[in-house]
């Protein structure tokens, strides 16, 4: 007989993965944020904005956003372990920094924000609930008018990470999914070289908060 196999918990997976992997043994790592940091620039970000980075994890995107003069930023990750990576590596600077360890899908946040940022989670939110979960936060802590940066697998990116599923996505599912939160402002694709030497597809967009 066979035993029934337990349900997924998505904080004992990332506290997995963070607890035995190092950030070059990940393949989401990026030493310079590049895609990013362009839109930031691109939509003319003010260094006072209110920037909430989710899933950013032990992400170097912080780093980058500091070394500009961004002075509130807030990095929101399931693992705890992650965090704790970033607080590390950034030391002293790592408390000019809002930290919120929670579930992108379930959190609270105290404040609304002008920017969030997205290269981390929401591909890996396979059921039409947890992106609904997801939204409703997004639309409740997104300033009516704030930018939106978005990044997930694109249709030919792979269909697996971290050993888990994804949802991978064109820029018509994108656009329909958050039609009813944000206008499109561009969309478009970008191959990240992995530290595997392997090629990921992504695409990217960036949409406003409907007033």
């Amino acid at each position: 007989m066979n035993t029934p196999s337990a349900p997924f918990d998505p904080k004992l997976h990332w506290e997995s993965i963070y607890g035995r992997k190092g950030p070059q043994e990940v393949s989401w790592f990026q030493p310079m944020p590049k895609v990013s940091l362009q839109l930031f620039e691109q939509y003319d970000v003010p260094k006072d904005a209110r920037i909430i980075d989710v899933g950013g994890g032990d992400s170097q995107l912080v780093d980058h956003l500091l070394d500009r003069g961004f002075t509130d930023i807030t990095v929101l990750d399931i693992s705890g372990t992650a965090l704790r990576k970033a607080q590390e590596r950034l030391g002293p600077r790592g408390e000019d920094v809002h930290w919120i360890e929670a579930d992108a899908t379930q959190f609270t946040a105290p404040v609304l924000y002008d920017v969030w940022h997205d290269r981390a989670v929401f591909h890996f939110l396979t059921s039409d609930q947890a992106v609904d979960d997801y939204l409703l936060r997004m639309g409740d802590y997104l300033k009516p008018g704030g930018l939106l940066i978005l990044a997930t697998f694109s249709e030919s990116g792979p269909e697996n990470c971290s050993g888990i599923p994804v949802h991978r996505y064109s820029e018509t599912e994108m656009i329909a999914r958050l039609q009813m939160i944000c206008e499109r402002v561009k969309c478009f694709t970008v191959d990240h070289v992995t530290p595997f030497n392997t090629t990921q597809n992504f695409l990217f967009c960036a949409f406003h908060k409907k007033p």
